[in-house]
């Protein structure tokens, strides 16, 4: 079964971490989530309120080796694998999973934007739906800090075709860059400041109807709180937290017109 593709979609999180079922037990609990297993192989599911949105797997002992930690990542849907990974070598990007099939789902590469971000690339098999981001249990915001992002917009727009929506200027700290597809917001950018310690990487956002109890969760959990509670512009609330794995995530409440 094909489908039209529809570039720039972000359709699946994994997390790798060294403790799936310490993992599952923690977002369980913070975001609500439920778990199932994909056909009859050892691969777990994340389920939210609206089906399936990830998977969760142990960090592999070869990224350990290199110095990965626990992380979140995306895969961002392309119109053609093969066509995008040549265009990331060609713009100064790395590939570190060249494309390959997952049966019946599609094809994934795993690769690294110009400035060090990493990120998976996805080309759906058939019809893949995309979670409502302004619903509990869906990642609702996309961050990127980065070391140039308009040099990163520029790499996505030519690699999916991300559009810039708008931008504000945050005073000392610099200009966020909010981008989309087809008119809908999807995430943001920033230059992260020189001397700041966290690495060039996104940060994914879930949506909680209650910030304040999901942030009272996650810390009965052992989570480690890095950033927040704060008012973000649009009227919505954020934390940045570390899992008690080690993986960057953050939560962020309902938009004010869900509440």
């Amino acid at each position: 079964m094909t489908t039209t593709a529809q570039p720039g979609r972000f359709v699946w999180y994994e997390l790798m971490t060294t403790d799936p079922a310490a993992a599952i037990d923690f977002y369980s609990h913070v975001a609500g989530w439920t778990t199932q297993k994909f056909g009859t192989g050892e691969y777990t599911m994340w389920v939210g309120p609206q089906g399936p949105l990830g998977g969760v797997m142990t960090l592999a002992e070869e990224a350990k080796k290199m110095g990965a930690p626990p992380n979140w990542m995306a895969n961002l849907e392309v119109a053609d694998l093969d066509a995008a990974v040549e265009k990331v070598k060609a713009l100064g990007g790395q590939v570190f999973v060249p494309p390959q099939d997952v049966p019946t789902m599609g094809r994934f590469a795993v690769v690294a934007d110009p400035q060090g971000a990493t990120i998976a690339l996805f080309k759906p098999e058939g019809a893949m739906g995309s979670p409502d981001g302004t619903k509990v249990g869906a990642f609702g915001w996309h961050e990127l800090m980065t070391t140039d992002h308009e040099a990163a917009f520029r790499f996505y727009n030519e690699i999916c075709g991300w559009e810039k929506i708008s931008e504000f200027d945050m005073g000392p700290m610099g200009m966020y860059l909010i981008f989309g597809r087809e008119g809908q917001r999807l995430g943001g950018m920033m230059t992260k400041p020189k001397d700041a310690p966290m690495p060039t990487a996104w940060l994914y956002y879930i949506r909680v109807a209650d910030l304040d109890a999901a942030l009272e969760r996650a810390k009965a959990k052992e989570a480690r709180l890095l950033n927040g509670p704060m008012d973000v512009p649009g009227g919505e609330r954020v934390a940045v937290l570390m899992d008690p794995q080690g993986a960057a995530f953050a939560l962020v409440s309902l938009p004010p017109s869900a509440t």
